[in-house]
Parts: C-alpha cells; sequence; structure tokens
C-alpha cells in the first residue's frame, strides 16, 4: 500500500494521517501473519516511535476497524490489517483462519481456507451467529511435524 493509500483509509476512518500510523499500516501492509506490539515495536525501531505510541496507535487502528486484533490463546493480543480482498471485512464468511503451531508458537494466516458454515442453534452465541468471532486451528507446523 501507498501513503496515498493509506491516507485515504485513514481519512475514510475518521484518524488524522500521523506518521506512527502510516509506518504501523505500512508494517502490518507486508506482514504475513498477525504481529504482536513487542513484534512491531522492534521492527520500527529505528523510526523512534515508543512503546506507548505504537500501543495507542494499534488501539485507534483496531477501534476503527482498519487492524483486526485477535487473542490466538495464548494472551498476547496479535494485530494484522483488515482488508475485504482477503475476506477480512464485509464478506459473510468468519474472515479466515489462524494456525498456531503448538510446538513452536508460530501464528500464520491461512488466507487460502475460509470457514463459511456454521450450523446453530437457539443456545449458540449470539457472536457465533453474527459471524463475529474469530477461527483458530492449532497443531504442529511443517518444521515442528
Amino acid at each position: 500500500m501507498g501513503h496515498g493509500e493509506l491516507r485515504a483509509t485513514l481519512r475514510k476512518a475518521g484518524l488524522r494521517s500521523t506518521a506512527p500510523r502510516i509506518a504501523v499500516l505500512q508494517w502490518l501492509s507486508r506482514t504475513q501473519s498477525p504481529v504482536s506490539h513487542p513484534e512491531l515495536f522492534e521492527a520500527l525501531a529505528d523510526a523512534g516511535f515508543d512503546r506507548a505510541t505504537l500501543y495507542r496507535n494499534l488501539i485507534d487502528l483496531s477501534e476503527a476497524g482498519i487492524v483486526r486484533r485477535t487473542d490466538l490463546g495464548d494472551h498476547v493480543w496479535r494485530y494484522e490489517l483488515r482488508s475485504s480482498e482477503d475476506g477480512h471485512v464485509g464478506d459473510s464468511s468468519f474472515g479466515h483462519p489462524h494456525f498456531v503451531c503448538t510446538g513452536c508458537g508460530e501464528v500464520a494466516c491461512l488466507p487460502g481456507v475460509a470457514v463459511r458454515i456454521v450450523t446453530t442453534s437457539a443456545e449458540t452465541p449470539r457472536s457465533v451467529r453474527s459471524r463475529k468471532v474469530a477461527v483458530q486451528l492449532s497443531g504442529r507446523c511443517n518444521q515442528c511435524a
């Protein structure tokens, strides 16, 4: 994503286009899997942003719906850029699932996989019926298998 497209995305969400927000969005647009706040801070260390600034921007971007914030069961919030092209926003599926390796802890997106059908009943939680949930698969990755 270019600067112009990122700035337009921020304006559309009602956020100011600041250097930290642009840097966060650029980094997230280049990643292949969700990243934690410490990972993002380490990646952007040379840019001179402090931890608190990056964290506040991640929260702002999450609340604006530009970034997805997910806990994959290990009590670590991870962030990834939302995109209408990859099934995150605006489709009728649950979005793409994530894979967490039970051996090494690696987290990966499964972009070619989508959960589209879930049978529900009256007892099913409202968040599942409204498809406001995240799908996570766990097992051993190819390196740990």
